[in-house]
């Protein structure tokens, strides 16, 4: 009797041992299917004014010398202020630009060194190509007043998918759900091509001027545009 007893036990126990293997395995698939999970891109409604647009992307420029990916926020104050911090794939700061009425400063906080000049040629070095502040709101929200330098497709429902300004192309492959507002953008220009996927967007949000100070530039070294370039090259 003593044995029949001891072995109905020791079969208890490994079916309960069983049954709490299985419940972490399919836990365990939870908890990964979960991590690897995308997070839908993330848009704040689209008011019928902007003031200030803020957001969070990836970009991928192809020029004669050859690809780069990298990540980049960007906050605009319009009309004519704006912010631009780009990072390297693992997320850390590589240099920032600052564009204020038409002046702009590239920054590089790590060398403590900056070059400064107006916003079309700077935002050219980013991008490969010159787009004014103003466009580029233009193109990201849909909303476009008083562009008539811009020649723009529409597609059935009115919104903007497409458009050229000379030598400057760019297409719209993707909206946030039901707005006109872009997601997935690509440009095309003679000296390079870009691709931009925007993953989260914000309209007007609390207003961060200390974001636009420029008074740290008195302890940074004024360089001229090939000294920044080759750090850049340097860096690689």
């Amino acid at each position: 009797m003593d044995s029949v007893w001891t072995s109905r036990k020791k079969q208890g126990g490994i079916s309960f041992l069983l049954l709490l293997a299985l419940l972490a395995v399919i836990s365990l698939n939870f908890i990964l299917s979960a991590s690897c999970r995308v997070s839908p891109p993330a848009l704040t409604p689209l008011p019928s004014q902007i003031d200030r647009i803020e957001g969070y992307g990836s970009i991928k420029i192809t020029d004669s010398e050859g690809s780069a990916k990298s990540k980049f926020s960007f906050l605009f104050v319009l009309p004519s202020q704006g912010r631009i911090d780009v990072f390297d794939l693992l997320g850390r700061a590589i240099y920032f630009i600052l564009i204020e009425d038409n002046e702009a400063f590239l920054v590089i906080p790590s060398k403590k060194v900056y070059w400064q000049g107006k916003e079309a040629e700077i935002i050219s070095r980013f991008l490969g190509f010159e787009i004014a502040l103003p466009e580029m709101v233009s193109l990201l929200t849909g909303k476009w007043e008083n562009k008539e330098e811009w020649a723009l497709d529409k597609d059935s429902q009115g919104k903007v998918i497409a458009g050229q300004k000379e030598e400057l192309q760019f297409q719209i492959k993707k909206f946030f759900s039901n707005t006109s507002v872009a997601r997935l953008l690509t440009f095309e220009h003679p000296l390079s091509t870009a691709g931009m996927n925007i993953l989260r967007i914000k309209f007007n949000p609390p207003a961060k001027q200390r974001l636009f100070s420029n008074n740290f530039l008195k302890d940074y070294e004024l360089k001229s545009w090939p000294e920044i370039e080759a750090l850049f090259k340097n860096e690689k």
